[in-house]
């Protein structure tokens, strides 16, 4: 089984950088990779890809090094085991909003004692032809990385009680609908969600976890850092448009003109 080096570098106590992606193009991963992005989440949720599509952006993640997170819609066992069997070496589970919600989603993603995923011969431990299941299943609890999001105001209310639950890495603050929760629909820089945001981050430190959460421009990349969150994702669509944008910008204006 790979090594996570994103897990790795957060148990140092370093930061980590990803790439959300939407897409169903297992290049885009592959680039992300040659790019120098720690890990890439694969989105299932808001993303048109199936099963087999994420084991082929998987697939693409293994080539080049980069850690394979699976943003998966639904938390269900069955559901959650499907896309670590493919290979991700994580995974995020939105909308989870109480301590029993994120022990089952740890309960999803480990093998047993630590947790109740079920184990076969799957892509994840090489179909079982170079490696013995038992030492595959150490790993496995070892390497897999499980991250939960923080999205409304229950969440908030509990975040200290899902911050003790064991086996849980990164507690992932979603700015989009956490705004809307609080009655601030898209508006993440309203004054109100910025100071809950920041807050998050300070519970979140201070239970021992991660805090994680997206900055999609500069500005916001440099105010989550200063907040302290050590995992951060920008965006395939957002880096893409807001590049495209200032070449033509600059192809339409002073750079067009004799």
């Amino acid at each position: 089984m790979r090594k996570n080096t994103t897990k790795n570098k957060l148990q140092k106590g370093e930061s980590v950088y990803g790439l959300f992606c939407t897409i169903s193009a297992p290049a885009i991963v592959e680039m992300a990779g040659l790019l120098g992005f720690d890990f890439v989440i694969i989105d299932a949720e808001h993303g048109p890809m199936d099963l087999e599509t994420c084991e082929h952006m998987i697939r693409a993640a293994d080539s080049v090094g980069i850690t394979p997170i699976v943003r998966v819609a639904v938390n269900l066992r069955q559901n959650i085991l499907r896309y670590l069997d493919a290979g991700a070496l994580g995974v995020m589970l939105p909308m989870v909003n109480t301590r029993e919600e994120a022990h089952a989603v740890v309960e999803s993603v480990k093998y047993p004692p630590m947790g109740r995923r079920g184990l076969a011969g799957v892509r994840a431990n090489s179909y079982a032809l170079n490696q013995g299941l038992a030492d595959y299943v150490k790993d496995a609890n070892r390497e897999t990385l499980v991250m939960t999001q923080v999205e409304t105001m229950d969440a908030v209310r509990n975040i200290g009680d899902m911050a003790k639950v064991e086996g849980l890495d990164v507690l992932f603050v979603g700015p989009t609908d956490l705004s809307a929760s609080m009655g601030y629909p898209g508006q993440a820089d309203q004054p109100q969600v910025r100071e809950t945001i920041t807050k998050l981050a300070h519970e979140i430190a201070a239970g021992g976890k991660v805090a994680g959460s997206i900055a999609y421009d500069l500005d916001t990349l440099r105010a989550r850092k200063k907040d302290g969150f050590r995992l951060l994702v920008a965006g395939v669509t957002s880096l893409l448009a807001k590049s495209s944008r200032e070449y033509l910008a600059a192809a339409r204006g002073s750079l067009a003109k004799p």
